[in-house]
């Protein structure tokens, strides 16, 4: 499999919801609560600074996706945010690290200075692994900042990277 990065397209709507709906339907890693429609994927997802779009250079199919957009305004407006979904049966082939590394760059040639990350649930280990890996620096600890969908609060780390 040869994953490419592309920005979104109006077409992937469809193919992106499914991969991040997942996730959100799995209530340990994404905040949001609502699954996103075909319809309201689009919005969400071109409504975004920019929406990378992982796709495999041979079958075209979306094996992940990443959302990078301000993480505030005004005087923090440099600092960018981002969230990142792989497809569930492609895990642990690096793709989340191609995601991730293209995010920098595309946050940098958008003018970002900082990539911050505003709640790593401490129990997806995978993320934490892949942030160390990547140089990011753990901000500290809230405790019990995500609520998990079984119902218990799960600590957070937040954390940032210099682009």
């Amino acid at each position: 499999m040869e994953i490419r990065i592309r920005g979104y397209k109006s077409s992937d709507a469809r193919e992106a919801a499914e991969i991040w709906n997942r996730i959100v339907e799995d209530g340990e890693a994404f905040p949001q609560l609502e699954t996103l429609t075909e319809e309201t994927a689009e919005v969400f997802f071109s409504g975004q600074f920019f929406t990378g779009i992982a796709y495999d250079a041979e079958s075209s199919e979306i094996a992940g996706l990443y959302i990078l957009h301000p993480n505030n305004v005004g005087r923090c407006g440099h600092i960018c945010n981002a969230s990142y979904a792989v497809r569930a049966d492609l895990r642990g082939q690096q793709i989340g690290e191609k995601l991730v590394s293209h995010c920098m760059e595309k946050g940098r040639e958008l003018g970002f200075r900082i990539l911050q990350f505003n709640a790593v649930v401490r129990s997806n280990t995978r993320a934490l692994r892949l942030y160390e890996k990547m140089g990011f620096v753990r901000l500290g600890i809230i405790p019990g900042g995500f609520l998990m969908k079984d119902g218990h609060y799960e600590d957070i780390i937040p954390h940032y990277h210099v682009l």
